[in-house]
């Protein structure tokens, strides 16, 4: 979660409701003000190509993944995106949610939990829907925790849901 996610301050280092849904934080002590608040991210499509390159990227060739022929008399129809390709996609996805100002940087504190439910298609949208869990005062900054859910489009049942973690360190 970062800056540049389209959304604007209130000006006063709280927090607003910015354009396209993102969750607007002048600071990172402001965080604990968005606790409960919610934004989705615009659509992406899985394409056959990227679940290919993330193929060669992981060395997980495995056929569900690439080979359309054998995936469609398989147990989804077509090929799937790799679970990881759909967990790798949450920065792209739910970073621009939470417009940030006041840190120096924000930084992948981990998982706490996470739920793979529903294969996603080749060709198929998701997109994020985040939701500000906890803001926690740490020694280094702020620790942010989020649930993610992705959701498919066309889909009652999510991707995944995760549990995120973020520490936002301020300015000095």
């Amino acid at each position: 979660m970062s800056d540049g996610a389209g959304g604007v301050s209130d000006g006063a280092g709280g927090v607003s409701d910015g354009a396209g849904g993102a969750i607007a934080v002048g600071s990172p002590a402001a965080l604990a003000d968005a606790v409960g608040r919610t934004a989705t991210s615009d659509w992406f499509e899985i394409t056959q190509e990227r679940i290919a390159a993330f193929a060669d990227a992981t060395e997980d060739h495995q056929w569900i993944h690439l080979d359309a022929e054998k995936a469609a008399a398989g147990p989804f129809g077509s090929t799937i995106a790799h679970g990881y390709l759909t967990l790798s996609l949450l920065s792209h996805l739910a970073s621009p949610l939470v417009s940030l100002g006041g840190a120096a940087m924000v930084m992948n504190y981990g998982l706490d939990r996470l739920r793979f439910l529903a294969p996603v298609p080749a060709g198929s949208r998701v997109r994020a829907r985040t939701e500000i869990l906890s803001a926690e005062p740490t020694s280094r900054g702020v620790r942010l925790a989020c649930e993610v859910t992705v959701e498919i489009e066309g889909s009652a049942k999510p991707a995944l849901v995760a549990h995120t973690l973020s520490l936002y360190v301020p300015d000095d």
